[in-house]
């Protein structure tokens, strides 16, 4: 049972969550997850099953797609709705234009500061650790790029104005810190007050499954919801190798290729049946171009 499954994250379940319930479900022990969400997020959250498991690293790298809510003039502590309010300030000098020119500047290469209530470890402690404690440190910014963020819609009319927005990102990437920072540049402050993660990779919120869904599949026999892996890692460009090369690789040999390509390159290796045989790299040795396989997927 190798595969992935694009689970549709409640709020309120935790990554480690979804883990064990599908782990639970399928009665296997080989289940990981590609990248946390945050226990109040909701979307999609691919779910690594047998073999796959060890592809999660090419997905966790993958461009992530969100749709957040926004909330004008208020800041909190966690930089979200869980959050102790920080301040309240008047939004009515902001106008729909001066949020459209911020909003496209953060578009790019940028310098992030993570919330204090992250996961990420500073020498050794978790973020949220320390805030649970009432302690505040200075954190390392990460270097992340936003692709893309496109405005839906606005609430003017309320004393705190709601903002929908889209926005694709690199991995690492903190939306209530992007908030955070948007409302910073307009001068009133804000905080995320809903997100939810639409898009990771290939793995979108259209054809993502609840666990209601999936536990009433499995009650049919149905394992439709697992895809298979090649479906998975269908942005690595393929190459098909013939009988002799899938022996060699099977076993974990380097092999020639019969034409060239680009050097230190991923790839994923196919059979003559399409079926995923190792992921690796193209390397050039001598006069030779050959592909050395990283990962080897298939058994004899």
């Amino acid at each position: 049972m190798d595969g992935f499954i694009n689970f549709l994250k409640p709020p309120g379940m935790t990554s480690h969550d979804v883990v064990a319930f599908i782990r639970k479900q399928l009665r296997i022990k080989k289940v990981g997850h590609t990248g946390t969400l945050d226990p109040g997020v909701a979307g999609v959250l691919p779910i690594c099953v047998g073999k796959a498991t060890r592809l999660a690293e090419y997905i966790v790298d993958r461009p992530k797609s969100y749709r957040a809510e926004m909330t004008l003039g208020i800041t909190t502590d966690s930089q979200d709705a869980y959050g102790q309010v920080l301040s309240q300030n008047d939004c009515t000098g902001i106008k729909e234009e001066d949020l459209k020119k911020v909003l496209l500047s953060f578009c790019g290469p940028q310098s992030q500061i993570p919330p204090m209530t992250s996961a990420i470890r500073q020498g050794g402690v978790r973020l949220y650790n320390l805030a649970r404690q009432g302690i505040e440190i200075e954190r390392k910014p990460r270097h992340v790029t936003i692709y893309r963020i496109n405005l839906i819609k606005s609430d003017w009319q309320l004393p705190f104005p709601k903002v929908i927005f889209d926005v694709q990102c690199s991995k690492g990437t903190y939306i209530r810190a992007l908030c955070h920072d948007i409302g910073k540049k307009l001068g009133v402050g804000a905080y995320m007050s809903f997100l939810i993660r639409t898009q990771t990779g290939i793995f979108s919120v259209n054809n993502a499954w609840t666990g209601e869904e999936i536990a009433a599949s499995l009650r049919k026999d149905d394992f439709s919801f697992i895809s298979p892996m090649e479906e998975g890692i269908s942005f690595i460009p393929v190459i098909a190798a013939g009988a002799e090369q899938v022996r060699d690789l099977i076993h974990g040999k380097t092999v020639v290729l019969p034409r060239p390509y680009p050097i230190n390159k991923i790839y994923q290796v196919h059979d003559e049946n399409n079926k995923l045989i190792a992921i690796g790299r193209v390397v050039a040795e001598k006069e030779n171009i050959l592909f050395k396989p990283d990962k080897v997927l298939a058994s004899s």
